[in-house]
């Protein structure tokens, strides 16, 4: 196989000699009971390919260990260890080291195990994606498997824009075409035939026409499977989102080192300068101060500098975006949407028009042949004898062989099995069952010389077959009905008679396809001339024998989902390769289109309309066209442009080989789970995997749910990160000490960055979301309603715990020890009671759902039991010391008053200008009065 070798297949009896030692029938496939199945497996291998281990938990623990800040905290616990030890003995002197070492190694645990859980979230979803469905033939039928339980001798059924599952030969096909780029880098394709190529190889995509292919090789016997397994799948892809949280994290991180810095200079000031009192005793008292104290006390103002940079470098705002995108990511896959690209997750909630197919997404692809007219004369079900068996002969033809489907005999009943495309399956169904074909019989009367397979642009499908009784050639071709009606010359009658298609029989059957349009059907025609010519497929001088319409019923939901899209301010945009009449009739069906619309003329429109517009023609109409009927998919991709242009986001919807363009120029490329060719699932960044619309409308809301729960928790973490900062520089500057300790700091960062962002980042999406205008592409992250919770809690938290710094001993008549410790609990429960705020950003009631939220309601709880444990048992640990009960009730009082600030602070009206563009323009600081005034009723 990898040497292309011609001369061997042939030595060995072609492809024939080759199936036969491989005991495989080409026509019946091989056995597929278990047994001979896991025979072959065994002889040859399975089709998988080793992939290199996925990252473990030591890894990430190593990695977190590479954070310099954790290397300086590291170095100064053990400094403080051994300074401690060193002064005080073992049995005392190790309980501050101890405790830095013991929050440090809790950070780093908590960091590796968020990592590693969303390393082993991709390496499943990527098992998901990587499991394609094959179809194969075994034991006389066609059945779909997973790509990884095809074995050797398998025959497998190849057609435009699958992945060929492994190598093999060709077996029997027409127009094969490979593109083979993935393996070679060639761009141009490859034709497959029988007599001069006829190898087939794992991992390339199938481009024309249609094939059925003998496996010879799977797994790692294959080119493909060897170059895959000495790739890794990374996981490590930036989102936009993401790429903005680090632009914030570092100009945080930077005004944190900014004040961790000052508050290390005043420190070491006022240290060495005799300003710092311990025990009652000034702690430098020049050359009389012994010098392992003097470390000891420089090591302590340096490890408290380097604990403000901890907690003012929001590490947790990655972890939220990781957190939330791999909870999404999963839900979205119960809600039957498989995220392929991450991005995708939040550009979906930014989404301004969705661009949408009709069949399948908005129908149910589920096809019935529900009226057929012969000529002009309608043929009801109980009338079919009355079709001349001339004519009837022809119709078997124009099905039975220019078709991709397939009959075989069921095992369940008399009713035959059909396979195929919804279109296919729809029309053999209807001639095996309504007219009476043998389908077996019409293929062994005929060979067929040449074959053009349906595609999209020419919207038919053609054959050339030889009659083997008389050796006459046939060309038949059946397709988009108005398409197929302009080829015709003549028409044929039930009774076998030929008439000629003059204009007003012309007229009379572009009525009869309006008319069944216009009722939502789909119309198929079928025309049919004797050639005198073997090589092509001539197109024209045909005669229509007859035009079927197959009505595709709307999804249950769909017309709802599409009134939601509207109300969350998303377009809604049909785009179809059926006729005029009948996508309007759907698009007024699904809601898309409304009988009270104006103009309806420049809603819809057809796709050589579209392309013929000039470009200020086409840019000037695009967001006012709706419905695109006859479309092709380079029409499809000229709307997303346009779109585009003028500032959209947009997302597509494509199943099609041809779709794959628009699908990658669109901001969000949304491809089907069943009707889609692995071509499409690969350009998507979303793969929609029970093809329905409503499932678009889900995504749309899980977009805008992670965008929302980001800033929710960008919201809670900066509240703690300005207060934190200013309590700590105001107190070092002014007492000379900070009353929040290196552990108790650390501390504060867990609850916040981790438990904070489980907390928040895993609400569930509401229908609230969609009641709002999309967000913009440069909308500001931090908004201004974000701003006035943030800094209204801020001020109200500093306030407080200076209060409680300054007058805390006095105001409660305690020592220096217990005021620490209620300033410290107090900072925590603000935090605490500050979460439940963070759930509603403008929503006064912010308890309302709480209960669905059990991991919200689960962390909360967590996280009051584990500050109970700190400030009651570990107080050598924690710098704390025992609170009685009456302090306790101060502390929660204090902390609770955040719930009515936060109801309050919600009726602030606040301006639409956002809050950081009054510092770039302070002109605008004037126009602020009139934005703040209320608007008139």
């Amino acid at each position: 196989m990898k040497g292309k070798d011609l001369p061997g297949i042939r030595a060995l009896g072609g492809v024939e000699g080759i199936a036969a030692s491989l005991r495989t029938n080409a026509t019946k496939g091989i056995h597929g009971n278990e047994q001979e199945v896991n025979r072959r497996r065994d002889l040859f291998g399975s089709n998988t390919y080793h992939k290199p281990p996925p990252k473990g938990l030591l890894f990430f623990v190593y990695d977190a260990f590479k954070d310099t800040t954790i290397l300086i905290l590291l170095a100064c616990a053990a400094l403080s260890l051994g300074f401690g030890i060193k002064e005080h003995g073992l049995q005392e002197g190790w309980y501050e080291g101890g405790s830095i070492f013991v929050a440090v190694f809790l950070v780093i645990v908590v960091s590796a195990l968020s990592n590693f859980r969303q390393e082993r979230q991709f390496d499943k979803l990527s098992k998901i994606s990587n499991n394609i469905k094959v179809e194969v033939l075994r034991d006389s039928r066609r059945q779909h498997i997973s790509i990884f339980d095809v074995v050797v001798g398998d025959v497998v059924f190849l057609k435009i824009g699958d992945q060929i599952p492994a190598d093999g030969l060709f077996l029997d096909g027409h127009s094969l075409q490979v593109d083979e780029s993935s393996m070679t880098g060639e761009s141009d394709h490859l034709e497959v035939d029988h007599k001069d190529n006829p190898f087939l190889f794992s991992g390339t995509k199938i481009v024309d026409g249609f094939a059925k292919m003998l496996v010879l090789s799977i797994g790692m016997s294959t080119t493909w499977g060897q170059t895959m397994s000495s790739i890794n799948q990374d996981s490590s892809e930036r989102t936009p989102l993401q790429v903005r949280l680090d632009t914030l994290t570092s100009t945080i991180g930077k005004l944190g080192l900014t004040v961790a810095a000052l508050v290390l200079v005043v420190l070491l000031v006022r240290y060495f300068t005799g300003n710092t009192k311990k025990d009652g005793k000034i702690e430098y008292n020049g050359s009389k101060t012994p010098v392992d104290s003097v470390v000891n006390s420089v090591v302590r103002i340096v490890s408290v500098a380097v604990t403000i940079v901890v907690v003012a470098i929001p590490e947790g705002l990655p972890l939220a975006v990781t957190l939330t995108l791999a909870y999404s990511m999963k839900r979205m896959m119960s809600d039957q949407a498989m995220v392929r690209k991450l991005s995708a997750c939040e550009t979906m909630g930014s989404a301004t028009v969705i661009c949408t197919d009709k069949t399948g997404t908005l129908t149910l692809n589920e096809m019935k042949v529900t009226k057929f007219w012969l000529g002009q004369e309608s043929i009801h079900e109980d009338s079919t004898q009355m079709i001349s068996s001339d004519v009837l002969d022809l119709l078997y033809q124009g099905t039975g062989l220019n078709t991709t489907g397939s009959v075989c005999v069921s095992d369940s009943g008399p009713t035959p099995e059909f396979s195929g495309s919804p279109t296919e399956k729809a029309l053999l169904s209807w001639t095996v069952l309504n007219l009476g074909m043998d389908m077996e019989s019409v293929k062994q009367k005929y060979d067929v010389l040449r074959v053009e397979t349906f595609n999209s642009a020419k919207k038919r499908s053609g054959v050339l077959v030889r009659r083997k009784s008389d050796n006459t050639v046939h060309v038949h071709w059946k397709g988009a009905a108005e398409m197929v009606l302009a080829m015709c010359s003549h028409y044929y009658t039930s009774t076998g008679s030929v008439d000629l298609m003059d204009s007003t029989a012309q007229n009379r059957v572009q009525a009869i396809i309006q008319g069944m349009a216009a009722s939502s059907l789909r119309c198929i025609a079928f025309a049919h001339k004797v050639s005198l010519n073997n090589s092509g497929l001539e197109e024209d001088g045909l005669t229509l024998m007859g035009i079927v319409g197959l009505k595709d019923p709307c999804r249950p939901g769909v017309s709802k989902a599409v009134e939601t899209c509207k109300l969350a301010g998303v377009t809604i945009k049909m785009i179809t390769g059926d006729n005029v009449f009948t996508a309007k009739a759907i698009a007024f069906e699904c809601g898309i289109l409304d009988h009270n619309d104006k103009d309806e003329e420049e809603a819809v429109v057809e796709g050589v309309q579209f392309r013929n517009y000039t470009d200020e023609e086409r840019m000037q109409k695009v967001e006012k066209i709706r419905v695109m009927a006859r479309s092709s998919p380079s029409d499809k991709l000229l709307m997303v442009k346009c779109l585009r242009l003028k500032g959209h986001v947009v997302a597509v919807t494509g199943d099609g080989t041809n779709d794959a363009p628009a699908l990658k120029e669109a901001d969000i490329g949304l491809s089907m789970g069943i009707q889609g060719t692995e071509v499409a699932k690969e350009s998507s960044d979303i793969v929609i995997l029970d093809d329905n619309f409503t499932s678009v409308a889900t995504v749309l809301k899980w977009g805008r749910c992670v965008y929302n729960n980001i800033q929710k928790f960008i919201q809670f973490q900066l509240t703690v990160n300005v207060a934190a900062l200013v309590i700590n520089f105001i107190a070092a500057v002014s007492a000379g000490e900070v009353p929040l300790t290196a552990v108790q700091l650390l501390w504060v960062n867990l609850i916040m960055d981790t438990l904070g962002a489980l907390a928040l980042a895993t609400e569930r999406p509401t229908n609230e979301l969609l009641k709002r205008k999309p967000v913009g592409r440069t909308e500001a992250l931090i908004t201004n309603v974000m701003w006035r919770n943030l800094l209204v809690q801020s001020l109200y938290q500093i306030a407080v715990l200076l209060i409680l710094q300054f007058k805390g001993m006095s105001i409660f008549n305690v020592r220096k020890e217990v005021k620490d410790t209620l300033i410290f609990n107090t900072f925590v429960l603000c935090q605490v009671f500050n979460e439940f705020n963070a759930r509603e950003m403008e929503k006064k009631n912010v308890f309302r759902g709480i209960h669905r939220n059990r991991l919200f309601v689960g962390i909360i709880a967590i996280t009051i039991v584990l500050q109970v444990i700190m400030v009651e048992f570990l107080k050598k640990f924690a710098d704390t010391v025992r609170l009685n009960g009456w302090q306790w009730g101060t502390c929660i009082a204090i902390a609770s008053l955040s719930w009515p600030i936060g109801f309050f602070t919600k009726f602030i009206p606040v301006s639409e200008t956002p809050f950081l563009s009054y510092f770039k323009n302070p002109r605008s600081l004037f126009k602020v009065s009139r934005s703040l005034s209320p608007k008139k009723p």
